[in-house]
């Protein structure tokens, strides 16, 4: 069978991902394996995609090869996929796989993004394999790997792949109207952050509506006017400056034009599934500021252009991006219905998240995803030090070991539970002793209530 690899990994030849595909190679010599470094050849590719479009059409299965960056693959590999829908070629009937590495943070959306993108271009996907960094080095992840691709080969040879999705016809845009600006008395700078360019109308009325009912200062900042040189090399030079290789001035930009700001509003019309190439560009530049949450406790709000309510993986990079950040996600307004409400009520809850300082605990996209970035940076803090720097005083070193006198009280518990004779009476004491913290809680509230 012959393999395409399109390596996603903007270090080439260099990539961590890459050597499992090489290993791959290695096992199973019966199948031709060609690797083409589209990420890092991608300005190349902006100019002529044919070498890419030839060999796809020779090949009898395409690979993914990619790192994941920030919830979904590389700006590079978002940009290529633009370029393939763009070309006008036919990849129907292609079947098609992914294989990434990272820590586990949020594959699950990298990897739907490959895969609806895909399916668009009415290719046959088989689902990848999510390893993690270090898998290749054991046993384990070399067999998963090679079970991987077994399993690749078996569903090629007998046409298995996941179904498509049915498509929806999407609401009818709605243009939001533009009422007089209100008067700007209440103190906050919000800044909204865009991918906006001329033909994007809708998008530019929504702006609008959204400055003339917030209550606060606003400003705009369209990353199609910034110099970016290229999208994240994943060098780690920034890992212990904070300063990245490019000069084109991004991180003083990032920390002096925007989070300098005490809300933020995201502006975009949905492309590929995503916030398009250039977000994600602009997301995985942030890595100047490595895995620190340095604006959590400000409230964010997005304006959306396009059938968002189809969109669930979206949603989900959405929410977890608030909930990983620590920001109040004061909502989602779209042109989808009611588009003029949708905004005015985004605006009120984000002027009220940014008077209150309202900051609600995470949920598990939250917590599951701090504890990953957690243990990663415990483990490089001699690497990433001023990430460590930054977990120890805001105390996200929480290891649930420390809480000795928890284990010791459970260690309790279990004996008596476990005991024929106390296990009725335990299970009364039990209830009534996990409430009693919480008795104290209340009485107290009533006590200062009177």
């Amino acid at each position: 069978m012959k393999i395409l690899v399109l390596n996603g990994s903007p270090k080439g030849k260099y990539s961590i991902t890459l050597q499992t595909i090489r290993y791959l190679q290695a096992r199973f010599p019966e199948h031709s394996f060609g690797v083409i470094h589209a990420a890092q050849k991608i300005r190349a590719l902006e100019k002529d995609l044919s070498p890419v479009l030839e060999r796809i059409a020779q090949a009898d299965l395409i690979m993914f090869s990619y790192p994941i960056y920030t919830f979904l693959a590389p700006s590079q590999l978002h940009k290529l996929i633009r370029l393939m829908k763009e070309s006008g070629a036919d990849f129907s009937g292609k079947y098609v796989t992914q294989l990434t590495t990272s820590k586990h943070f949020y594959d699950m959306t990298a990897h739907r993004y490959i895969h609806e993108n895909c399916q668009d271009m009415r290719m046959k996907v088989i689902n990848g394999l999510s390893a993690d960094m270090d898998d290749l080095l054991s046993e384990k992840g070399q067999k998963e790997a090679e079970d991987f691709l077994r399993y690749v080969c078996w569903s090629v040879e007998h046409d298995q792949y996941e179904p498509f999705s049915s498509p929806l016809l999407p609401a009818a845009a709605q243009t939001a109207s533009v009422p007089d600006q209100l008067p700007k008395e209440k103190d906050g700078d919000v800044v909204i952050v865009s991918d906006l360019g001329e033909e994007d109308h809708q998008l530019q009325a929504m702006i609008r509506r959204f400055q003339a009912v917030c209550p606060h200062r606003t400003r705009v900042i369209n990353l199609r006017e910034f110099p970016f040189q290229g999208g994240c090399l994943g060098c780690m030079q920034c890992g212990a400056t904070g300063k990245c290789v490019y000069k084109d001035g991004f991180e003083d930009f990032l920390r002096g034009d925007i989070q300098s700001a005490q809300a933020t509003v995201y502006a975009f019309s949905i492309q590929d599934h995503s916030m398009g190439h250039l977000f994600k560009c602009y997301d995985d530049r942030q890595f100047c500021n490595g895995h620190r949450t340095v604006t959590m406790g400000r409230p964010v709000g997005y304006l959306v252009s396009g059938p968002y309510s189809r969109e669930q993986n979206l949603k989900t990079v959405i929410e977890a991006r608030a909930q990983v950040g620590g920001n109040f996600l004061a909502g989602v307004a779209t042109n989808e219905q009611d588009t003029d409400g949708a905004i005015d009520r985004m605006a009120a809850r984000l002027s009220y998240g940014l008077e209150h300082h309202y900051a609600p605990p995470s949920n598990f996209y939250g917590v599951g995803g701090m504890k990953i970035f957690r243990d990663l940076i415990w483990l490089m803090q001699g690497f990433m030090k001023a990430d460590h720097k930054f977990y120890k005083a805001h105390g996200q070193y929480d290891f649930p070991q420390r809480k000795l006198g928890t284990m010791l009280a459970m260690y309790l518990v279990g004996g008596l539970m476990s005991s024929p004779a106390m296990k009725g009476k335990g299970a009364k004491q039990m209830r009534e002793g996990m409430l009693a913290p919480y008795q104290k809680v209340l009485a107290k509230a009533q006590r200062e209530k009177q």
